[in-house]
């Protein structure tokens, strides 16, 4: 018998580590700004978050305009996971790069990034998998959601690389 020694798991690369903590951020506050817009536009602050979860639910999930594990929760979820993919991606291929670590040029770079975030979602994506907000949110709350993205992407990015060389 062989024994395998136990090493300690390797730590998660720079992008992911960054994209994790910066996806959280954005995650969170365009989440905030989907909870106030949705109030402001349609009278329902879950409704848009809720919207999102028609990647499961389909068109039911337009129609639902309050607080539900099976719609809120999962329209979380995938909001959530949607934004690290997008931060992991921005950490890969700019967020970690030295001359991205002052605040403007993540706010730009960030900005950028939603943008691009923003495009696909609605020109590439096919219907099922669009973040669905679009059903509830007028084209300006739209572009304060995309902005909280871009502000929270930022953040985070600028948070990980703290005191990194």
């Amino acid at each position: 018998m062989t024994r395998r020694s136990l090493s300690p798991p390797r730590p998660p690369s720079p992008a992911m580590r960054t994209g994790l903590i910066a996806g959280g951020a954005a995650s969170f506050l365009s989440t905030l700004v989907l909870l106030w817009r949705g109030e402001r536009d349609v009278g329902s602050c879950s409704a848009p978050t809720n919207a999102t979860s028609h990647w499961l639910w389909r068109d039911e999930a337009f129609g639902v305009h309050v607080p539900t594990w099976r719609h809120t929760a999962t329209g979380y979820v995938i909001h959530h996971g949607t934004a690290t993919l997008w931060a992991v991606l921005y950490a890969w291929l700019h967020g970690n790069r030295r001359r991205a670590r002052s605040v403007p040029a993540a706010l730009a770079g960030a900005a950028v990034a939603s943008a691009v975030a923003c495009t696909v979602d609605y020109t590439l994506t096919p219907k099922r998998f669009t973040p669905g907000f679009e059903h509830h949110l007028s084209k300006s709350s739209m572009v304060l959601v995309y902005a909280g993205f871009a502000l929270g992407l930022a953040a985070g990015c600028l948070a990980a690389n703290r005191g990194r060389r």
